[in-house]
């Protein structure tokens, strides 16, 4: 997380918070509690994002939600040639 401030790890944690609960909202059926259940982590959301300054900034927040991510694994090497006539 080079250069990822205190204030910028928060906003993209609060970020990814909400993005888990929307997505666990949405997962069933659309009622009147569902905007509910969204609005305190869009508020937390909002709040930490203008705290960090990244408020309308999505491409400074996104690059601190990836920081968040583990590593992509790299190439699988491939696998090693099998003598002529090898079955296995």
């Amino acid at each position: 997380m080079t250069g990822t401030t205190h204030p910028e790890l928060a906003a993209a944690q609060a970020c990814l918070r909400l993005l888990h609960t929307a997505r666990a909202a949405l997962s069933g059926p659309a009622t009147a509690q569902t905007a509910a259940l969204l609005a305190v982590p869009i508020a937390e959301a909002d709040e930490a994002l203008r705290r960090a300054g990244l408020a309308g900034n999505e491409a400074a927040l996104l690059n601190r939600i990836y920081d968040l991510s583990p590593p992509a694994p790299g190439p699988v090497p491939a696998p090693a040639p099998r003598p002529e006539g090898s079955l296995r």
